[in-house]
């Protein structure tokens, strides 16, 4: 009987250090790739369907990258010149989709040939940014004037064409739907503002309200996780913050780099977030406790 108890709790105490270890591990960023593989415009992550993951800028502006589970980047495509991506997206159909903000455009990439052709394009774009894109395939574009301070989002419909929602928006940065893809966020680097639309199921926006805002350091990619709470790159400060759905803050997770751009969930169960890092040229991890929308 004594022996059973001693091995029980000594049963108990590993389960227990072993959950312990886990749960210390959430949160905790680590390298993913290397320092300078990419410029200090390196943003954009994203994962096509099969879990490869590309980002803008390797090696040289105006190109994509592709980075493997171990963090080994390599050149994937160069953009045609004078463009250059910020953001990526992917349809449902494997389409690659780029916020090319030199071009004033947002281009496709067939990725079986590499063919790369503009997509969407209007006079009134000022650099498009950031993109997201909802279930029946419509991106949604930030559209910042940086010299003004202003802003403008556009939503971009399946045949390309573009319709401007708001024009009257400070410097808009990052962009992303609520799972249930009726909230639409968008952030004000300069401003720093984040605001919540009402999204209908045609695509059009309404009801603009305050979500959250800080008083210092700059906003920049945000992604959503499955429960809804929005992740935020806080430029310059070095960390993700997480709002919850009524704009509360939950906690920051501190990265090493100070200038996180953007962040992409994914991972074999969505719960490990990659984030690009403009000062270390490089991307960071961290497990999370909640995957992301999607998963």
């Amino acid at each position: 009987m004594k022996k059973t108890l001693i091995y029980l709790n000594s049963l108990f105490f590993i389960l227990f250090s072993c959950s312990e270890k886990k749960s210390e591990e959430l949160f905790k960023s680590t390298d993913f790739t290397a320092e300078n593989l990419f410029t200090n415009n390196i943003e954009g992550p994203a994962f096509d369907a099969e879990g490869n993951l590309y980002v803008v800028n390797f090696g040289e502006d105006g190109t994509i990258g592709k980075v493997d589970s171990e963090g080994n980047a390599s050149l994937f495509l160069t953009l045609p010149e004078g463009s250059t991506a910020n953001s990526i997206k992917f349809g449902e159909d494997g389409t690659m989709y780029l916020a090319d903000y030199t071009g004033h455009n947002v281009l496709a990439v067939d990725m079986a040939t590499k063919a790369v052709s503009t997509f969407a394009h209007n006079d009134d774009f000022n650099q498009p940014n950031d993109l997201c894109i909802d279930s029946r395939g419509r991106l949604y574009a930030s559209d910042p004037n940086w010299g003004d301070k202003t802003g403008q989002i556009w939503r971009v419909d399946t045949d390309g064409s573009t319709v401007l929602l708001d024009s009257a928006m400070g410097t808009t940065n990052g962009i992303e739907l609520s799972p249930d893809e009726k909230t639409l966020y968008v952030n004000e680097s300069v401003q720093l503002k984040i605001w919540a639309f009402d999204v209908d199921a045609n695509g059009d926006i309404s009801n603009k309200r305050e979500f959250a805002s800080f008083d210092d350091f700059g906003f920049d990619g945000m992604k959503c996780d499955k429960e809804g709470n929005l992740y935020v790159a806080r430029y310059g400060k070095g960390v993700i913050a997480v709002l919850s759905p009524a704009g509360e803050l939950i906690r920051e997770v501190a990265l090493t780099g100070k200038k996180c751009s953007n962040l992409v969930f994914g991972g074999a169960d969505g719960k490990t977030v990659f984030v690009t890092l403009q000062d270390r040229k490089g991307m960071e991890k961290f497990q999370n406790d909640i995957p992301g929308k999607g998963y």
